[in-house]
């Protein structure tokens, strides 16, 4: 049977040298701490957000009403993070918000370039439609808000990474995008894929909202935990 470790026991992770971090914080402390190089033993995700350049890849397209995560809740709140300035959810919605100077970044979320073939479907790529918004948010171009822009030279050095994705999220994407990504240039990636899985499913354990969809997808978690990062 499955040990289950306590809440107290996974936050002590990052009091020791096993260093279990989010994406967003492996980057930026490999590249301006030396000290984490050989701390940062590996970097888990589930079902993350990685990139706002392209806000129209097929599983926008497929899932923008659902379940549970809709594009236009998930861009309205992904807006705040820059400003407070409702009309630029709109400009996200319509694909219309980089500025100029962000067609170099294009490459990075390219999903014809990443995704496999059976999740490109019937759907045509086309890029985002530049300078339409009067104003530019740097955020959106910074790697360390939204990793998938990060370069093959400081991906090579990222630690053994365990992503999890649903089937059933508009987020889809984003995870196989990366996965290609990292596993170009020679990143270790363990991936899990739930067919029947949408956002937010490791939320349903307890009370009404407990499913079996969550359980299983706590269970995967935590075994992968014990098996690469083994608590003492």
């Amino acid at each position: 049977m499955l040990t289950l470790p306590t809440i107290q026991q996974l936050s002590s992770l990052v009091k020791k040298d096993l260093y279990l971090v989010t994406k967003v914080s492996t980057e930026d402390l490999l590249r301006n701490d030396p000290e984490f190089k050989n701390k940062i033993k590996a970097q888990a995700l589930l079902y993350p957000a990685l990139q706002m350049i392209d806000t129209f890849l097929p599983s926008h397209r497929e899932y923008g009403h659902g379940p549970i995560l809709h594009r236009e809740m998930m861009l309205r709140v992904a807006s705040l993070y820059v400003t407070k300035d409702s009309s630029l959810t709109q400009a996200l919605l319509r694909n219309v918000h980089m500025p100029e100077e962000s067609r170099h970044l294009f490459k990075f979320a390219n999903w014809s370039d990443f995704l496999p073939e059976k999740y490109k479907k019937n759907h045509v790529y086309t890029e985002p439609v530049l300078g339409k918004w009067n104003a530019s948010y740097p955020a959106f171009m910074d790697s360390r808000m939204f990793p998938l822009l990060v370069n093959d030279s400081q991906l090579q050095n990222l630690p053994l990474t365990y992503i999890l994705s649903c089937e059933h999220d508009l987020l889809r994407d984003d995870s196989f995008i990366y996965i290609t990504q990292l596993r170009n240039v020679g990143v270790r990636v363990i991936h899990e894929h739930i067919e029947e899985g949408v956002h937010g499913a490791l939320s349903f354990t307890m009370g009404t909202l407990a499913l079996h969809l969550g359980f299983k997808i706590r269970d995967m978690y935590i075994r992968w935990l014990e098996e690469n990062l083994p608590i003492n």
